[in-house]
C-alpha cells in the first residue's frame, strides 16, 4: 500500500541554456513511466517545469524550443515578418544610438537588459493564461502542481510562487540579471530565483514532501572570485551559493553533462535535449528500483487530453491600453488594425509586433483578466513611452578615402499623433550632407505619415589609394545636390509601404571633360533646377541593412522630373557660350531581392533590377551620365563613378552564395550581369549618343568576408569588373557605406 500510495517530486535547476536538457529528462521519465506528481524549478527549470505542469507534453515543449519562436525569445527579436515597416525608421550610417530624457539630460543611464522581454512576456501570456484561469491562480490546481523560485534583491530573499499569475512567476524567475529586464511585484524588484536559491529542492520538501524527489541539475556555485577578475566578484557579489542535493537523501540526482555549453547558446536545443534524455536513460534502472509504481504513455496522455479539455478558450474580446496619458494611450490603441468581436492571442500577435515597431513605445507589457460572465478575456497592454531624444553616431573607416563620421539627432513628442523632429550630418572626403526635418505619424483607420526634409549634399569622385596626408587633387567629377522634398506613405499590410513624394531643388556637376588638367584650370558646370514627383511601392523584410541574408525587398516606383538646364563651361572646353535647355523625363525602376534558405548554413539569393526612362541627354556626355540611373549591386559601387554601370533604361541579374562560418562570419560570393538598353557613349566633340539596342554587356563578381559586430559589419571586399580599365578592387571597412539620397534616387 505504501508503494501504490508512493508520490514523486521533479525538482529542475536553473542554468541558462543548459536548462533546456531538462526537456530529455521529462521526455525519458514519462516514456519509461516514471510518475511527476509535483514540479519545482527555478529559471530555465520554471519555465520547462511550467509548461509541463500546465499539460504540454514533451513532444510539445521539444516543438517549441526547436522553434524560430523560441529563438526570438531567446534574442529579444520580433517574427521580422509582422515588424511594421511603415514606422521603421529610415536606413543610415548610425553604428551606436543614445536615448536620452530632456528632463535628465546629462544623465546617463546603461541599460537593464541586453534583450527586449517583449516577446518572451506575449509568449509567456499565450501559454500559461487558460491553465492560470482554470487553476483560479492557485498552482496546486494545475495538471501537476508547481513552484517556481525568484529573487527579490530588495530584501536579498527568495521568493517562492505557489498562486497569482503564471505568467508573472515563471516570467520574474527567468529575469537573469542583464540579460532580462526584472519584474516589479507586489513591492519587490524580482530578479531570476537562481541569484538565491537556484536548485528549489528545499521548496519541493517543504511544500509537497514526496516520497522520492528526481533531481536535474546542470548548474553549479560559482568558484571563489579572484581578486583580479571582476566578473567572479560580481557573481560572488549577487547570489548565493546553492546545495545541489537531494533532502534527507531520497531521492536521485541526474546531472547531464553540459560543461562546454555557454549560458546563453540556444543555438544547440537539440543535441541538449538529446543530452537531457540520456543522462535520465543511464540512470532509469536505478529509478525504477526504487520507484515501482508506474504510469503509461497512454494513460498520461488520456489524463493530458481530459486536463485540457477543461481548460477556457483563450479568447480576447477587449484591448485595453494604459500606462500612459490618455492622449498617448489612443495613439497606441488607434495604431492596432482590431476588427469587431473576439480575436485568439496568435492572431492578436502581428498587431502587438507592429507596436513594438515603434520606436516611440519603450514597451508593452501584456496581462489579461477573465470575465466570468462573458467567458472572454480583457488584453490590458502596459505601454511605456520611449525617451525623447535619439542621438546616433557612426560612420565608416575605410581602406579608400571615402571614410566618413556621422551624427544623427531626432526628438519624439507622442500625443494623439507622433511628432519626429529629425537632423543629421555625413562628414567626410568623399561625402559630406546635411538633413533636417519633421515627420507626422497619424494612427487613422488606415494610418500614414507626412514627413517633410530639406536636404544639402555633395559627392566628390575622384581616385585615390592613399588615406591620410594627402593633398586634395583637382576633382574629375563632383555632385552637389540641395532639395526640398515631402511625401506621404500608407502602409500595405505589414512589411510594406506605398509612397507618395514630391520635391524640388537644384543639383549641381563640376567635372572635366578631358584628363589633362592642372590645379589652376576651373570645371565644366551643369545646374538643373528641378521638380520632381513620383509614387512608389516597397516591400522590405530583409534582416540587415547591408549584407543580408534572410527575407526579401521588393520596390517599384514611377518618377517624374522636368528641370532647365543651364551648362557653363570651364577653362578646359572649347565652348564659351552658356548652354541653356529645358529637359522632361518619366522613369520606371524595379528592384528584386530574395534569400533562400538551402541549409543551415548556406543561403543563396537573387537580386533582379530594371530600369526604363525616356530621359533626354543634357548638353554634353558627362553631364548626361552624371544625371544616368546606375546599377549598384556591391558595397563598393555606391562610392565609385562606373561609367559602364549607367544607363537609361537597362536589365540586371545577379546570383549571391552566403556561407556562415562561424559565429557571426559570413563568406559571400555574387555574380551580376548588367545589359544596358542602349549604352551611352561620348562622341569626339563630347557629346552623347546611344549605341546599338542591347550590346556591351557588363559582368561583375564580388567575393566578401564579413563579421556582424553589435554595432556593424567588419568587411573586407574583392571585386571584379569585367569591361573596366583596372578590372579589380579591394575594399576594407568597418561600419555601413551608407549616405543621404540624392534627389533623383
Amino acid at each position: 500500500m505504501q508503494l501504490s500510495a508512493q508520490k514523486v517530486g521533479l525538482v529542475l535547476s536553473g542554468g541558462g541554456s543548459s536548462g533546456v536538457t531538462h526537456i530529455g529528462v521529462i521526455k525519458a521519465l514519462e516514456e519509461y513511466g516514471i510518475p511527476i506528481d509535483y514540479i519545482t524549478g527555478t529559471s530555465m527549470g520554471a519555465l520547462v517545469g511550467a509548461m509541463y505542469a500546465t499539460g504540454y507534453s514533451p513532444e510539445e515543449i521539444e516543438d517549441f524550443f526547436l522553434s524560430d519562436e523560441f529563438q526570438y525569445w531567446a534574442t529579444g527579436n520580433v517574427d521580422n515578418n509582422y515588424s511594421f515597416y511603415l514606422r521603421k525608421k529610415e536606413d543610415d550610417a548610425s553604428l551606436l544610438t543614445l536615448k536620452l530624457s530632456t528632463d535628465t539630460l546629462w544623465e546617463f543611464n546603461l541599460p537593464t537588459n541586453l534583450v527586449s522581454s517583449s516577446t518572451i512576456n506575449y509568449g509567456l501570456l499565450s501559454f500559461f493564461s487558460p491553465a492560470t484561469t482554470y487553476a483560479k491562480e492557485d498552482f496546486n490546481n494545475l495538471f501537476i502542481p508547481f513552484r517556481c523560485v525568484a529573487s527579490d534583491i530588495i530584501s536579498k530573499k527568495e521568493v517562492v510562487f505557489s498562486n497569482g499569475k503564471l505568467t508573472t512567476a515563471v516570467r520574474a524567475s527567468m529575469a537573469y540579471p542583464f540579460y532580462l529586464k526584472p519584474v516589479t511585484y507586489n513591492d519587490m524588484l524580482l530578479f531570476d530565483g537562481g541569484l538565491y536559491n537556484n536548485f528549489p529542492a528545499n521548496v519541493m520538501e517543504e511544500d509537497f514532501n514526496p516520497d522520492f524527489i528526481i533531481g536535474s541539475n546542470v548548474s553549479f556555485n560559482f568558484e571563489k572570485p579572484n581578486e583580479d577578475n571582476i566578473i567572479s566578484q560580481i557573481k560572488t557579489i549577487v547570489t548565493n551559493d546553492t546545495k545541489y542535493v537531494i533532502p534527507n537523501g531520497k531521492g536521485i540526482m541526474i546531472e547531464p553533462d553540459v560543461a562546454d555549453n555557454a549560458t546563453f547558446n540556444f543555438d544547440n536545443n537539440e543535441k541538449l535535449i538529446q543530452i537531457g534524455y540520456d543522462a535520465t536513460i543511464a540512470k532509469i534502472g536505478e529509478i525504477q528500483k526504487t520507484i515501482k509504481q508506474s504510469v503509461s504513455k497512454t494513460e498520461i496522455i488520456k489524463r493530458r487530453e481530459s486536463y485540457k479539455n477543461e481548460l477556457p478558450i483563450f479568447l480576447i474580446d477587449k484591448v485595453v491600453v494604459e500606462g500612459l496619458n490618455s492622449n498617448q494611450n489612443n495613439y497606441v490603441k488607434n495604431s492596432l488594425w482590431l476588427k469587431k468581436g473576439t480575436i485568439t492571442p496568435q492572431k492578436l500577435k502581428p498587431e502587438y509586433i507592429k507596436l513594438l515597431s515603434d520606436d516611440k513605445i519603450k514597451s508593452i507589457n501584456p496581462e489579461v483578466e477573465f470575465n466570468d460572465s462573458s467567458g472572454y478575456y480583457t488584453l490590458k497592454l502596459n505601454a511605456k513611452k520611449e525617451k525623447d531624444l535619439f542621438v546616433s553616431v557612426g560612420g565608416l573607416f575605410s581602406s579608400r578615402p571615402i571614410s566618413e563620421g556621422f551624427i544623427g539627432v531626432k526628438y519624439n513628442l507622442l500625443d494623439k499623433a507622433a511628432l519626429t523632429l529629425l537632423a543629421n550630418t555625413y562628414f567626410g572626403r568623399f561625402h559630406n550632407s546635411i538633413q533636417a526635418g519633421f515627420r507626422i505619424d497619424i494612427p487613422f483607420v488606415v494610418p500614414f505619415y507626412w514627413k517633410n526634409t530639406f536636404n544639402m549634399g555633395d559627392w566628390d569622385y575622384y581616385k585615390s589609394n592613399n588615406i591620410f596626408f594627402e593633398d586634395k587633387k583637382p576633382s574629375f567629377l563632383v555632385n552637389n545636390d540641395i532639395y526640398a522634398k515631402t511625401e506621404i506613405g500608407l502602409p500595405v499590410f505589414y512589411k510594406g509601404k506605398l509612397v507618395f513624394e514630391g520635391s524640388t531643388g537644384e543639383f549641381t556637376n563640376e567635372y572635366y571633360q578631358t584628363k589633362n588638367f592642372i590645379s589652376t584650370d576651373t570645371t565644366d558646370q551643369t545646374h538643373f533646377n528641378n521638380i520632381i514627383g513620383g509614387v512608389k511601392y516597397e516591400r522590405n523584410s530583409l534582416n540587415r541593412k547591408q549584407y543580408s541574408s534572410e527575407g526579401s525587398f521588393f520596390a517599384i516606383n514611377y518618377k517624374y522630373v522636368k528641370g532647365k538646364e543651364e551648362t557653363v563651361f570651364g577653362s578646359t572646353s572649347t565652348i564659351n557660350e552658356t548652354l541653356k535647355n529645358n529637359l522632361e523625363w518619366g522613369q520606371v525602376k524595379l528592384t528584386y531581392e530574395q534569400y533562400f534558405n538551402v541549409k543551415h548554413s548556406v543561403r543563396f539569393g537573387i537580386l533582379g533590377e530594371g530600369v526604363y526612362s525616356n530621359q533626354p541627354f543634357f548638353s554634353n556626355y558627362t553631364a548626361s551620365l552624371l544625371a544616368a540611373p546606375d546599377f549598384q549591386p556591391f558595397t563598393e559601387n555606391r562610392t565609385v563613378f562606373n561609367e559602364n554601370l549607367r544607363a537609361h533604361s537597362y536589365l540586371a541579374f545577379g546570383l549571391k552564395n552566403i556561407y556562415h562560418i562561424f559565429n557571426k562570419f559570413q563568406l559571400r560570393f555574387e555574380g551580376y550581369a548588367f545589359q544596358p538598353y542602349q549604352n551611352i557613349f561620348s562622341d569626339i566633340n563630347q557629346q552623347a549618343y546611344y549605341s546599338k539596342e542591347w550590346t556591351n554587356i557588363q559582368y561583375m563578381a564580388s567575393s566578401s568576408l564579413v563579421y556582424h559586430t553589435p554595432v556593424g559589419p567588419i568587411a573586407i571586399n574583392l571585386n571584379y569588373y569585367d569591361r573596366a580599365s583596372d578590372n579589380w578592387s579591394f575594399l576594407f571597412h568597418f561600419g555601413y557605406v551608407i549616405f543621404n539620397k540624392k534627389s533623383l534616387d
